[in-house]
């Protein structure tokens, strides 16, 4: 059931979460609408699973753009790694709950009554199926402002922020914090002829592995080890499983 425009919008404080107001606010109700909702309420014919699809697709693109430009070094596996996190089913959920998301969310009973307003992973899906209304609703920009508002700044720091460009030196400081001591560097593998080196190392922190980086020299393979690091570090501040993947289903 769409809300009319004459209506008072019951959705404002959460446009202001995610720093984009709908001009038809009938993709934004759809995402909200769980499955559950449609097979409960009779005139309801729509729920928000396909655009939950198209907004998987669009984060994704829009995640991969800003870390091909923040990363100028980065190679392909690095950025793969870091999109994965930053697009995570845990990750999504999580910024999902620390907006409100799921106060807005309409639910059907039973579902209700199951916790499913708190659930990560219907909080993820809800807020990809949020990004898919907002390209339907406004294109690319309208998407890409979502995602620059509530999603990069949680694990992608923009260039000349605090630890972007010395991930190293972040890694220090987390360490340091969490453990008494400083990380360390492992070498895993030097291979090529002597112009053309590749380098893989490897950041451990109290023990664990929490990176795996390449690059030309030495010193590249470690930044971006210490880069993968520190989002783990960081992932695991927010309740969030380093490098977890999609959410179970619900």
């Amino acid at each position: 059931m769409v809300l009319g425009f004459g209506r008072r919008n019951p959705y404002k404080v959460l446009e202001g979460k995610l720093g984009y107001a709908f001009r038809k606010r009938k993709w934004l109700e759809m995402a909200l609408t769980h499955r559950s909702y449609r097979f409960e309420t009779r005139d309801v014919n729509e729920d928000n699973q396909r655009l939950e699809f198209l907004g998987d697709a669009v984060l994704g693109f829009i995640v991969a753009a800003h870390l091909y430009e923040a990363h100028a070094e980065g190679r392909e596996g690095t950025l793969t790694d870091l999109r994965s996190s930053v697009t995570s089913g845990k990750a999504l959920g999580a910024i999902g709950k620390e907006i409100g998301l799921g106060e807005f969310v309409r639910l059907g009973k039973g579902e209700e009554q199951a916790g499913g307003r708190g659930r990560a992973s219907l909080l993820s899906d809800c807020l990809e199926a949020v990004i898919g209304a907002a390209y339907l609703d406004g294109g690319v920009k309208a998407a890409e402002r979502i995602v620059a508002r509530i999603v990069i700044p949680q694990f992608c720091p923009a260039k000349g922020s605090d630890w972007s460009e010395n991930p190293k030196g972040k890694l220090q400081e987390l360490s340091q914090k969490g453990c008494g001591r400083g990380p360390e560097y492992r070498r895993v593998s030097e291979s090529g002829p002597p112009h053309c080196k590749t380098f893989v190392v490897e950041a451990i922190v109290n023990g664990r592995v929490l990176g795996s980086g390449s690059g030309a020299t030495r010193r590249d393979a470690e930044a971006e080890a210490a880069r993968l690091a520190v989002m783990a570090l960081l992932e695991e501040a927010r309740g969030v499983k380093p490098g977890a993947g999609r959410g179970s289903p619900e």
